[in-house]
């Protein structure tokens, strides 16, 4: 694939920063600063909660590395301070918070991490602590004194919370007003989140208002999808892939994702052009295979995370397993409907509806017990949903193994 060029206008620029996006506030604000050619200083804020990313985090990621190659100034903010408060985001309880020393051992590793999408030499690294730090009792009263409790409670968490009679913390009340008060400390133009941390972006703007500098414009971008094509790529559920992970487990997770959640990743995660995207779905309406279309989404990914060697050698490996003669020449064939909601179907159903164990139970068994395969991987979530559109090779044990097509 040929690397990406630069749009030859402020529009074609405008059309590539909103791909993906799920909402930016204001969107005539962003079109008058490009179209003025103004350098944009755009912040996105990770707190290092946990050591390893998964391609989850990297949608935020790519959009910065997007801004950068249009020549944006990116500031990677590691929430070093507010990280030892505890993002209260879609929390239904109050967060333990991180020493300092988990803090930063994790910051350590983000780094290390995120330079395998952003360019190290454009990126500017900051920790809030460098103005949190020096933040003085008094100043952060005047800081709380910016914001209402009713304002608050207008956050859908906190108000759930309020309501249910569920604890609420006074500190967790200070974490989107030191979020925001980050953008005031850093002049920032844009701020990029997930689409759940709205109401934490745009109290950056309120609070720029309240300290006479202009608002910055808030980019939300959505939860990526995980394996399952149904929830948020999450490793408590087991729906990930880590960016840290061997090139052959990272093949046969994406090759494991349903046609259908393939555009998804192809529109978050990859580099590709729109237009070339376009004109994969155009291949396939006109009989090109969407497996061969998924092995180049498997490849790109795994050279930014290994190299071009490794994503050759991967798929090497999984062509060997699957289309070699590692399979039974009469592998049996199978299509399945989906459940009532039309998502998905749960793998211990799947895995009965198919035939290839006698009950649901049997089928937590032995996926717990590691001898449940889905196209090669070692399926180890035994409450993981398997989207609708979704069609691999289910194998339990040595001898039980069926392609099965999920309608």
């Amino acid at each position: 694939m040929a690397d990406w060029q630069e749009p030859s206008s402020w529009q074609e620029q405008y059309e590539e920063l909103m791909r993906g996006v799920g909402e930016c506030i204001v969107a005539d604000d962003l079109k008058e600063r490009l179209k003025a050619g103004k350098r944009l200083r755009v912040k996105a804020g990770f707190d290092p909660t946990a050591p390893d990313l998964h391609f989850g985090h990297t949608v935020l990621l790519n959009k910065m590395r997007q801004f950068q190659q249009f020549g944006h100034e990116v500031v990677f903010l590691i929430g070093d301070f507010t990280g030892m408060i505890g993002d209260p985001t879609g929390k239904s309880a109050t967060r333990p918070p991180l020493t300092k020393e988990d803090v930063l051992e994790n910051a350590k590793t983000y780094q290390a991490q995120v330079f395998k999408i952003l360019d190290p030499e454009k990126t500017v690294v900051m920790f809030n602590s460098e103005w949190m730090g020096k933040m003085s009792s008094s100043d952060m009263i005047k800081l709380a004194a910016q914001y209402t409790v009713a304002r608050m409670l207008e956050r859908d968490d906190f108000s759930k919370r309020y309501q249910g009679n569920q604890p609420i913390a006074i500190h967790e009340f200070l974490y989107p007003l030191v979020q925001g008060y980050d953008s005031v400390a850093m002049k920032c133009d844009v701020e990029l989140g997930g689409t759940d941390q709205k109401f934490n972006l745009l109290v950056g703007r309120e609070l720029q208002k309240s300290y006479g500098q202009k608002p910055q414009i808030v980019i939300t971008m959505p939860l990526l999808e995980g394996l399952d094509g149904v929830k948020k790529m999450s490793k408590s559920l087991g729906n990930y892939v880590g960016i840290a992970e061997s090139a052959n487990d990272m093949f046969g997770k994406i090759m494991s994702v349903s046609d259908e959640l393939m555009w998804r990743w192809f529109e978050l995660l990859s580099f590709r052009p729109l237009k070339e995207i376009a004109g994969l779905k155009q291949q396939i309406a006109e009989g090109r295979n969407p497996r061969d279309v998924k092995f180049e989404l498997a490849k790109e990914l795994i050279a930014r995370f290994h190299d071009q060697a490794a994503a050759d050698a991967a798929q090497a490996e999984f062509i060997a397993r699957f289309s070699q003669g590692a399979l039974p020449e009469d592998l049996e064939e199978i299509a399945l409907a989906c459940t009532d909601d039309g998502t998905g179907m749960p793998i211990a159903r799947l895995l009965k509806e198919a035939g290839l164990v006698a009950s649901t139970s049997e089928a937590i068994r032995m996926i717990k017990q590691g001898a449940v395969k889905v196209d090669g991987y070692k399926l180890d979530d035994d409450k993981r949903v398997i989207a609708r559109g979704t069609v691999a090779v289910f194998q339990v044990g040595k001898r039980r193994v069926a392609r099965v097509t999920l309608q």
